[in-house]
């Protein structure tokens, strides 16, 4: 992959992660939250808009290392997303219906990053 590829390969990645984020946000906008909602809705919020930002800042990373040790942060926090958009669906504060895309999203923005921090494991020699 030439250096304008990964260019325009990260900058898709950058602009997916952020209108997830946004996304997540959005389907908040008209619920009524409450002293028992609140907080995990919150998590939710963090998690997706730490993706975003985590993902980023490691395309601005000055090393493989430093690449790898973001890029893990980054699929940890989309696997935390993953969780709180199926955990709201069980406490049916959302429902199927709402979630369904972002849930698709989130799912595929889980297995890319699985798939870049694995191959970033065995480019720089981690076992």
């Amino acid at each position: 992959m030439t250096n304008s590829e990964k260019d325009r390969y990260n900058q898709m990645l950058r602009e997916r992660t952020m209108k997830m984020a946004i996304n997540i946000n959005g389907l908040f906008q008209s619920k009524k939250l409450t002293f028992l909602t609140n907080p995990t809705v919150s998590q939710i919020i963090r998690s997706s808009s730490s993706v975003a930002a985590n993902f980023s800042a490691a395309t601005r990373a000055r090393s493989n290392a430093e690449f790898f040790s973001k890029i893990c942060i980054v699929t940890e926090e989309c696997d935390e997303t993953l969780f709180w958009l199926e955990y709201l669906l069980r406490i049916n504060m959302l429902s199927t219906d709402e979630i369904k895309n972002i849930h698709d999203e989130v799912d595929q923005l889980v297995r890319i990053f699985n798939s870049i921090k694995r191959k970033m494991k065995e480019k720089i020699g981690i076992k």
